[in-house]
Formats: structure tokens, C-alpha cells, sequence
């Protein structure tokens, strides 16, 4: 039996359960800062599910050996940077979990890379996240106008959080979806395709201003500015007015979806991250332990808790410290550069839906500068990733 024919399965499975990997916080030692609404049973089976198809992608890597992707050593230094963090961090358990998610998305990313082009992976790729990501927004939708749950509702001040834990996560999970989704409406030869992937994008439309996320709206106007600014001259002009059209919206509805208002606990968290960073400067205080040593370092008027530093690269400094910025930074340029040198040769098409994924990754970058998305990092950036350099290579296929 030819195992490689598994290998659409293996690859559109996680982007059907993609909105349910929120739940995974349960696993930690911290209190969430939500409602799951899933068990924590639910968690760790979902989890060993994945930990299952990372051995068959393992399997299939080893058994298929290709060109070493640019990509790949600097996001293992990422790793080893991250798992010196952990050993030499408060809580070395909680930094093993960090690595270990972190080494499912690794092989999901090298999976991908590997076997986007084999026949049937590009249909079920965006066949799942599409279906998935319409419905995770519907279910959103849906539980906003019918309030309930009724603990949600209240605890998220009546913002679109569906099946994650925070509005912030529903937001940052369609800024990289809904530049996927217009992209495939616009150029899917598959007429069931470009239907399914217009009424996904309409939901996730909805969806994402419900989250009312003051983070999530200027990512998202970030993404469109810039998949605007690279996709064309006559659009270059409109990049700039559409972020300032993003501040504006903030500026004007968001103080009246958050009660009480998030501006000055956000800045003595950030004055406490500096505080952690400034007391274990070169590997931090390790993976998930922000939130051990928050309390120590906290301000009299900050916060009783905080899970993380509300900055992506502030949290990566606190707890993986000087080194792990490095990585994570030397990570990132390597992929800016590989997938810069591959649209200089990439048609227009392939081009279009390989700086769609491109910007919904910038505008999480964007979104990170004042939050920090689990979601985001661990479920969808090193996918995305890969899925970028794949689709300025091979685009979306006669499949699709």
C-alpha cells in the first residue's frame, strides 16, 4: 500500500479542526482567560490526533527526502532556541509543551512544502480551510445573535468569539483566512470552489467586525494595504488610505465594545514584560512562564493576571529572551527572502495567492505588536508559511 495517498488527508485534516486548537490553553498550569467549550478530554485527544498525523508526516519525510527547504534550519534554530529557554526557564514541563506543539507545526510546514504539488493535496487543502473557516465563522455569527453560551457573551462583552477562547484569536485566525478566501473566489476554475469560497469570505467578513478586536481590525487593514501595495501600481495609491480607514474604525467603535476600556492595564503589562526581560535578559524566563512571573513584576494597578506580555516580540523576549528574538527574527527573514526570490519568477496567478497568504501573515505580525495570538503561532504561521512558498511555486493547480 502506497502510504504517500494518504497524504491529502494528512494534510487537510488540520485545517478542519484548526478553529478547535484554542482549547489546547486547558492544557497548561494557567487559568484561561475565557471559556472553552470544549473539554479539556477533548484537548488532549485532539492533541494526540495531531501528535499521529506529525509521525506520518515524519514517516513520509524520511521516506521521500527532497531539497532542503531555506526555511527549514531557521525555524529549527527557532526551536532550539526555544527548548534552551525551557531547560533553563521556571517551569521546564510547561516549555516541553511549547516545543512540542511547536514541533507538530515544524512538520506540518516541511509536510506541506513537500507535498503540495502531489495530486489531490491542493483540492483538499482549500476544500478543508475554506469549509472550516466558513463555518467557524457561521457558528461565530450564530452564537453573538442568540447570546449564548450566556457565560461567553458576558465574559466577551458581546464580541464574535466562537470557538476560541478570546475574540483577539477569532480575529487573527480570518486575518490570514479572508485574504485566502477572496483570492481563491477570484481565481478557483472549480465553480463549487469559487461559491463555497465567496460565501466563506462573506461569513469571515461578518465575523471578524463582530470581533470588534482593535488589534485584529488594524492587522487586517494592514493585510489588505499591503497585499494592495504589492499586488499592483494603480492599487499602491489606495494602501495608505486603507490604513488610516482601519485606525479610524478603531478610533470610533472601539472603546464601546470593551467595558471596561483595556489601554492602561495593556500598558503597565508591557511596563512588566520590560521587567521580566530587563531581570533575564538572554534566554528568559522560559516557554508559558510569563504568566508564573507576572505577579512578581506587576504594577500595584496592573492586572491581578497576565498570560502573556500583549506584544508577540515582548512576550518572545520575557521568555525566551535575547536568543530567541534572534531566532524568531532570522526565521522570518529567511522566509521573506525565499518567498521574494520565488515571486521574481512566479506567474501572475501563482503570485496573487502566494502574497494573499504573505499579507494575512503580515497583518498578524501587525496584530502581534499589541497581542499575542496562540492560534496564530502555533496553528497558522508556520503552515501559512510554507503554504506561501508552495503557491508561488505550483499556485493553486487545475484542481482547485
Amino acid at each position: 500500500m502506497r502510504l504517500s495517498k494518504f497524504m491529502p488527508a494528512a494534510l487537510a485534516l488540520p485545517y478542519i479542526v484548526l478553529p478547535l486548537f484554542p482549547p489546547f490553553i486547558t492544557l497548561t498550569a494557567v487559568t484561561i482567560p475565557g471559556i472553552s467549550l470544549v473539554p479539556r478530554s477533548f484537548a488532549v485527544a485532539l492533541l494526540a490526533l495531531m501528535a499521529l498525523l506529525a509521525i506520518y508526516a515524519a514517516i513520509m519525510l524520511i521516506r521521500a527526502p527532497a531539497q532542503r527547504p531555506p526555511t527549514m534550519f531557521p525555524l529549527l534554530a527557532w526551536l532550539g532556541a526555544t527548548f534552551l529557554a525551557a531547560v533553563l526557564g521556571f517551569n521546564p514541563a510547561a516549555g516541553m509543551l511549547f516545543i512540542g506543539i511547536f514541533g507538530l507545526g515544524l512538520l506540518w510546514h516541511l509536510a506541506l512544502l513537500r507535498y503540495y504539488a502531489q495530486p489531490g493535496v491542493r483540492r483538499a487543502i482549500f476544500w478543508s480551510y475554506l469549509v472550516s473557516g466558513g463555518l467557524a465563522s457561521l457558528a461565530a455569527i450564530v452564537m453573538v445573535i442568540a447570546r449564548q453560551p450566556a457565560n461567553q457573551y458576558a465574559i466577551g462583552h458581546g464580541r464574535a468569539i466562537g470557538t476560541f477562547i478570546l475574540p483577539g484569536e477569532l480575529a487573527g485566525y480570518l486575518i490570514i483566512f479572508l485574504p485566502i478566501a477572496f483570492v481563491v473566489a477570484r481565481l478557483a476554475r472549480n465553480p463549487r470552489m469559487r461559491v463555497t469560497a465567496w460565501c466563506a469570505l462573506g461569513a469571515g467578513a461578518i465575523a471578524f467586525i463582530l470581533t470588534f478586536s482593535r488589534a485584529g481590525w488594524m492587522g487586517l487593514a494592514a493585510a489588505i494595504a499591503f497585499y494592495a501595495f504589492l499586488s499592483g501600481s494603480v492599487r499602491r495609491r489606495y494602501a495608505p488610505l486603507i490604513l488610516l480607514a482601519g485606525l479610524a474604525a478603531v478610533l470610533v467603535v472601539f472603546n464601546a465594545h470593551h467595558n471596561p476600556a483595556e489601554n492602561y492595564t495593556r500598558l503597565s503589562i508591557w511596563q512588566a514584560g520590560i521587567e521580566i526581560a530587563r531581570r533575564f535578559p538572554l534566554t528568559g524566563v522560559g516557554p508559558f512562564d510569563f504568566a508564573r512571573i507576572y505577579p512578581l513584576v506587576r504594577l500595584p494597578d496592573g492586572d491581578a493576571q497576565a498570560f502573556h506580555a500583549h506584544s508577540f516580540l515582548l512576550t518572545v523576549l520575557a521568555e525566551t529572551g535575547v536568543v530567541g528574538v534572534i531566532a524568531v527574527v532570522a526565521a522570518w527573514c529567511s522566509f521573506a527572502i525565499a518567498l521574494r526570490d520565488r515571486l521574481r519568477t512566479a506567474p501572475p496567478a501563482h503570485a496573487a495567492i502566494a502574497l494573499a497568504v504573505a499579507a494575512g501573515l503580515a497583518g498578524t505580525w501587525v496584530q502581534g505588536l499589541i497581542d499575542t495570538v496562540s492560534v496564530v503561532i502555533f496553528g497558522l504561521w508556520l503552515p501559512s508559511m510554507a503554504l506561501a512558498l508552495a503557491t508561488a511555486a505550483h499556485g493553486l493547480g487545475e484542481e482547485v
